[in-house]
């Protein structure tokens, strides 16, 4: 079995899933010169949001670290269905938005969940830049959701 990020993601039990379809006009991912951008990922699992509500609130700040790595695991998935996982020489940029309850702050340490799953898919390769944002509402009522820019070979 190879090093590759597939091998990775096996490692951990993980496996992608099938792109989640758009939810309004948008595509999953575009590629644009050397670089993959995918738009912001639901935590959607066959078809179905894993949870609804705010963290802070009904949402635990562990539960929703779990749901961003499933948004990351979708984000996954959409560039390799456009360019193969196997092509990323570099994760740029992750944004993540967290459905905050009032005086919720632990953002971050939310979108960990995607992070440290780019980081073990690929290494170093995987280290980027990134911002946790908490907002007010999110689309379908869902705890979070993480975008992603890779650059590929």
């Amino acid at each position: 079995m190879s090093n590759g990020p597939h091998a990775k993601l096996a490692e951990l039990g993980l496996e992608l899933p099938e792109v989640v379809p758009p939810v309004a006009s948008y595509v999953p991912a575009v590629q644009s010169g050397q670089h993959v951008y995918v738009s912001g990922q639901l935590p959607i699992a066959e078809g179905k949001l894993l949870a609804t509500g705010k963290v802070g609130a009904g949402i635990s700040a562990e539960q929703a670290k779990d749901l961003a790595q499933r948004c990351a695991l979708n984000a996954l998935a959409a560039v390799d269905s456009l360019v193969g996982l196997e092509n990323v020489v570099k994760v740029v940029k992750v944004t993540g938005f967290v459905a905050s309850a009032p005086g919720f702050t632990g953002q971050p340490a939310v979108i960990n969940g995607a992070s440290d799953l780019f980081g073990t898919v690929f290494g170093e390769a995987g280290r980027h830049a990134r911002s946790a944002v908490g907002v007010a509402e999110l689309p379908l009522d869902a705890p979070v959701e993480v975008e992603l820019i890779v650059e590929v070979a």
